[in-house]
């Protein structure tokens, strides 16, 4: 089945999970600000996203199970939940206020204080300190999705090893990424080494954990394994390009934020390769400006353009995309034709996505 047809059968029931998670929290909460936190919590959660992550565990359990059951629904919403924990402190570090279109989780609570007109402590101090806590709390909630299911005890084990180390490389991934923009120089090995660990770890994870409840063997992981890291690879470039490049009405996010924090994105490593030494320097100068104004902004747009640094991203995309469809073809012998499809496809989705 093609990713778009699988997203509309799953997608509903991956939201209803998610839901429902929610709403027995809430139903546990006698604090009225707890169940405003979760309730505001519910709705961050259910207010977008593509749910790609959920959908590769549903679509690895059925390709090796070949049933189409229910019960792998909900266990798939855990690395959901650890995705948008690393959303919601993401956009705090970005100083970003809106994620797809929407308020960002810490600026939902900076409203929240102006509406209630709090005094010990301004509105985006609270935001922020709301939103640090709310990061911890969707990661250990996401945690509940293996264990309040059917499968057997050991494999929910497994898939929570699977989520501990899932959320140790996001942070190691985030802390080099963090590091990077004060280095001068950053090689494409390095980028690629964040990226895997920042973008790929979930994603790979997330297909480990559906193969794991479907009880696959192990000589197959290490494919499992490349294509779910090298398709996190393909999502991180494309995710810079239209950073930079994409339509914000189709995005949700502003396209000046990776610029203005000079965060060190293939743009910027292909740029820095391709552009000659008195407009690499130009380019340096411009992104170690701790504000720029939009015409520096639309600068760096131009110097990107230049150094043709958009085809050279795509074309770093497309070696790692042929790598995932290799290790696809190994997995011919034990993943579904149908689930093969979606596999492939997904591939080109990612690839060729605008938002």
């Amino acid at each position: 089945m093609k990713f778009l047809p699988f997203s509309a059968l799953y997608k509903p029931k991956i939201n209803t999970a998610i839901g429902s998670l929610f709403d027995r929290i809430i139903g546990q909460m006698k604090n009225k600000f707890l169940i405003d936190y979760y309730s505001e919590m519910k709705d961050y959660f259910l207010a977008g996203g593509k749910r790609i992550r959920p959908l590769i565990t549903i679509a690895a359990y059925n390709g090796i199970t070949n049933t189409n059951e229910d019960e792998i629904v909900l266990p798939s919403i855990g690395i959901e939940f650890l995705h948008n924990a690393t959303l919601i402190h993401d956009d705090i570090i970005d100083k970003d206020d809106f994620r797809r279109g929407k308020p960002a989780f810490h600026y939902k609570f900076a409203q929240y204080h102006s509406k209630y007109q709090f005094k010990k402590m301004n509105a985006a101090e609270f935001g922020t300190s709301i939103g640090i806590i709310g990061g911890d709390t969707a990661f250990i909630r996401g945690s509940e999705a293996y264990f309040n299911n059917n499968f057997a005890m050991n494999i929910n084990i497994n898939s929570i090893q699977y989520y501990r180390q899932a959320f140790a490389e996001v942070i190691h991934g985030v802390l080099i990424e963090i590091d990077m923009v004060n280095q001068k120089n950053t090689s494409i090995d390095e980028y690629i080494n964040m990226v895997s660990l920042k973008t790929g770890a979930l994603i790979e994870k997330s297909i480990l954990i559906g193969a794991n409840y479907g009880k696959i063997e192990q000589k197959y992981i290490p494919h499992l394994s490349t294509y779910g890291v090298n398709l996190g690879i393909i999502f991180q470039i494309i995710d810079d390009i239209l950073g930079t490049f994409g339509d914000e009405k189709v995005t949700g996010k502003p396209t000046d934020g990776d610029i203005r924090e000079g965060k060190r994105t293939c743009l910027l490593i292909e740029a820095m390769s391709n552009l000659n030494e008195t407009k690499k320097d130009h380019l340096v100068k411009l992104l170690s400006k701790s504000e720029l104004i939009n015409e520096e902004v639309e600068e760096v747009r131009d110097l990107y353009k230049e150094a043709d640094a958009i085809n050279s991203c795509k074309k770093l995309a497309s070696k790692y995309n042929q790598e995932a469809k290799d290790a696809l073809e190994k997995l011919k012998p034990v993943v579904n034709e149908s689930e093969i499809e979606f596999f492939e496809n997904l591939l080109k989705f990612v690839l060729e996505r605008k938002f």
